[in-house]
């Protein structure tokens, strides 16, 4: 007796995978808009980098959100503090407007799905206009990087590295600071 119901229950066990693989998006048909999680619409929203600056990141150019959080360890400077609050603040701005006109974009291309009348002219036209808003943000959010960087001494940056996980600040693992054609390394003449 025990055997029947051991067989049956196996062998639903083993086809869950089966059906869960057929039905990926299953569930995801009640979002407002089907192309974004509620994750997403709340960073383009609220203007996060959603990991849209990684590469300036993980290369040593600290985000001005980040060098705010971490001021005090940093040591930053009353005059590097007010610049870089203000750099994060025009830096959210332009990345909420942003992020508004995805989600209105994002939503206009839904809408036209659910109405069945999508045509291959607007379609082209609505998913090239979204791709250049994604691409406008992260250019963005890579840019505040950028400036940031030539704010920040040299030890100021390796203390970041080392407090984001990045590098330690013993010298075993120090990031790069040298930058091609920029006199004076990583940072020019700093103040």
């Amino acid at each position: 007796m025990k055997t029947r119901f051991v067989l049956p229950l196996s062998l639903l066990v083993a086809a869950a995978p089966v059906w869960a693989a057929d039905a990926p998006y299953a569930g995801l048909q009640n979002r407002p808009i089907k192309a974004l999680s509620s994750q997403e619409v709340g960073d383009l929203r609220a203007g996060r980098g959603m990991g849209m600056a990684l590469a300036a990141e993980l290369n040593n150019y600290p985000g001005p959100r980040h060098v705010l959080d971490l001021s005090d360890q940093l040591g930053l400077s009353v005059d590097q503090k007010s610049r870089i609050s203000a750099l994060f603040g025009e830096m959210a701005a332009r990345a909420q407007g942003l992020g508004a006109q995805i989600l209105d974009a994002e939503a206009r291309l839904d809408r036209s799905f659910a109405s069945g009348q999508t045509e291959e002219t607007a379609l082209r036209s609505m998913t090239a206009g979204i791709a250049g808003l994604k691409g406008e943000l992260r250019y963005v959010h890579l840019r505040y990087h950028l400036v940031v960087r030539d704010l920040l001494s040299k030890d100021q940056i390796v203390r970041y590295s080392a407090l984001r996980g990045y590098g330690s600040v013993d010298g075993e693992k120090h990031p790069a600071h040298g930058h091609p054609g920029r006199p004076g390394g990583a940072h020019g003449g700093h103040r």
